[in-house]
C-alpha cells in the first residue's frame, strides 16, 4: 500500500510559508517521492492568511489536493485556529511558540517551536523563522532528509541569503532534536 503524508504549512503572508512549502516539496522531489503542492494567500499578500499544502507519496497521487492534514505547521494564531481542528487525531501540529497559544483539547500531538524568538535572538533576522520551524519539522517527522532540504535551499535561495537560511535550518534541526529527546 502506498504511504501518503499530507502537510499544511500556514501563517500570514510575509512569513515565508510559500517558500517553506516550496523547499519541502522540492526536497521530496530530490528524494524521488511523488509530490503535489498548492499555495493560497489573501489578496493583500503581506499580513493576510496564507497556506502551502504538500502531499508526499511513494506512488502516483490520485487526488492532488490535501484532504485532511497529517501534519500542520502554524506560524500564526489565526492559521492555528482555522486549521488546527483539521488535523488527523494521529497527526502532528508544530506551532510557533511565541505567536500561537495551543488548544489542549485538540487530539493531535502538538509541539511548540520558538521559531520567531530563535530567529530574532540567534540570527538577528525575523524572516528566517519559517526555516527554523522547517528544520524542526524535518527532524521530528523525517518526511525528507536534511540533505534534501539543503539541496532545495541551494536551488531556490539567492546566494546572498543562502548561508543565513542554512544556519536557520541547522538551528531548527537542533530544536527538533531537543523536542524528540
Amino acid at each position: 500500500m502506498t504511504e501518503i503524508r499530507q502537510v499544511r504549512l500556514s501563517g500570514l503572508g510575509g512569513q515565508g510559508v510559500v517558500l517553506a512549502g516550496l523547499l519541502l516539496g522540492q526536497a521530496g522531489v530530490i528524494e524521488g517521492k511523488y509530490i503535489t503542492g498548492s499555495n493560497s494567500y489573501g489578496a493583500q499578500a503581506r499580513g493576510s492568511g496564507c497556506k502551502s499544502e504538500i502531499i508526499f507519496s511513494d506512488g502516483p497521487i490520485s487526488f492532488p489536493h490535501l484532504i485532511t492534514a497529517d501534519i500542520l505547521v502554524a506560524l500564526s494564531q489565526g492559521a492555528y485556529q482555522i486549521y488546527g481542528e483539521d488535523v488527523k487525531a494521529s497527526g502532528l501540529i508544530l506551532y510557533d511558540q511565541g505567536l500561537v497559544t495551543p488548544n489542549e483539547k485538540l487530539n493531535a500531538k502538538q509541539l511548540g517551536v520558538p521559531a520567531t524568538e530563535i530567529s530574532v535572538k540567534k540570527l538577528k533576522n525575523k524572516q528566517v523563522a519559517n526555516i527554523v520551524i522547517l528544520g524542526a519539522l524535518v527532524e521530528t517527522t523525517h518526511l525528507v532528509s536534511p540533505r534534501a532540504i539543503q539541496k532545495a535551499i541551494a536551488l531556490h535561495i539567492h546566494k546572498r541569503f543562502r548561508e543565513l537560511n542554512l544556519k536557520a535550518f541547522r538551528i531548527g534541526i537542533g530544536v527538533g532534536k531537543q523536542i524528540n529527546a
